[in-house]
């Protein structure tokens, strides 16, 4: 059969469609459209090649909500009963995210306190060493005295370690 221009109309008419279901099969099937000289849409199309049978009207009355009212209502209740989950789930997070911060501060805490033991070792050592290889005609009192400040600054420095 040969190719014709139709209308949406026609070609619904044609095939026992509403043209609404013509426009959405000449989009689907991506047949070529134009313009005619009174704006209304003109499809190229083969009605031989076009194998398309109408749906049978549905079983399901306009006025017959009854079973979509249900319906509605049971994914209302689902969304009330989601949304009092993702609430008790958000204060998990939220109580969760509080303990990290404070487990976080005292890390840093710790990591301070750690950094200036080390330091003070380091010094202590120094010092230490000082004492060891220092000069031998050093007074005994002066040594007794760096010996006590040395022992003074090392319990100051594990007290501040075990807080």
């Amino acid at each position: 059969m040969p190719v014709e221009m139709l209308t949406y109309a026609a070609l619904g008419a044609r095939l026992k469609i509403s043209p609404e279901a013509a426009r959405s099969l000449s989009k689907r099937l991506q047949l070529p459209r134009s313009l005619s000289s009174n704006g209304k849409a003109l499809v190229s199309v083969d009605p031989a090649e076009i194998r398309h049978t109408p749906r049978p009207p549905g079983t399901r009355k306009p006025g017959d909500i009854a079973p979509l009212t249900t319906k509605i209502e049971a994914l209302q209740a689902e969304i009330a009963r989601l949304e009092e989950r993702a609430a008790g789930h958000r204060a998990d997070f939220e109580r969760e995210r509080e303990r990290a911060d404070h487990f976080m501060a005292e890390l840093l805490k710790a990591t301070a306190e750690a950094m200036a033991a080390k330091e003070a070792t380091a010094r202590l050592e120094g010092e230490l060493t000082a004492l060891r290889v220092g000069d031998p005609a050093a007074s005994q009192r002066q040594a007794a005295s760096r010996i006590r400040h040395l022992a003074a600054t090392i319990v100051g420095a594990d007290r501040r370690a075990s807080k």
